[in-house]
């Protein structure tokens, strides 16, 4: 699938990225399983939701190409806010937005919608890093672009599970 260009088409922009080793699995505590204790949402389970999304390009996932990270997850359970900084693997990627807007579909999906969702590039280290933030804050920008019927294939096929 390298030399096939993933999702995208053409040619790779990154052909060899490094690859991270995927961390553990978070141990379920007694109180996460007792149904009578309130569970509040933390930034390990924001980034157990979004770390096995896949790249558009790569047959890897953002956790693998280090895109997302867990400390770069923010959540205030009380505030209902998330606040999720993704790293490009490189400053001229052009699936930036793309990667955001799956990191975006992949929250609202998944969580209550009294949360307020804050997907932006980590800074400095995107060349559009201000457009491309600017784009996924836009909830009407957001909205149409998920009514493009391709452009939401290409954000389901990252959402899906591998075979």
């Amino acid at each position: 699938m390298v030399g096939s260009g993933g999702m995208g088409g053409g040619l790779l922009e990154n052909a060899n990225p490094l690859i991270y080793e995927r961390s553990g699995e978070r141990p379920v505590t007694a109180g996460e399983e007792d149904e009578q204790i309130p569970d509040s949402i933390d930034a390990r389970e924001i980034f157990d939701l979004i770390r096995s999304i896949n790249d558009p390009e790569h047959p890897l996932t953002l956790e693998e190409l280090n895109v997302v990270e867990q400390v770069r997850v923010q959540v205030s359970d009380p505030e209902s806010t998330v606040a999720v900084a993704f790293t490009p693997t490189i400053p001229h990627c052009s699936m930036a937005t793309l990667i955001g807007l799956s990191i975006k579909v992949k929250l609202l999906r998944s969580l209550p919608q009294r949360f307020k969702l804050d997907v932006h590039i980590t800074p400095g280290t995107h060349a559009s890093e201000h457009a491309v933030n600017k784009q996924l804050a836009d909830k009407e920008r957001v909205a149409a672009a998920l009514e493009n019927t391709h452009l939401l294939e290409v954000v389901n096929q990252c959402l899906s599970a591998r075979s």
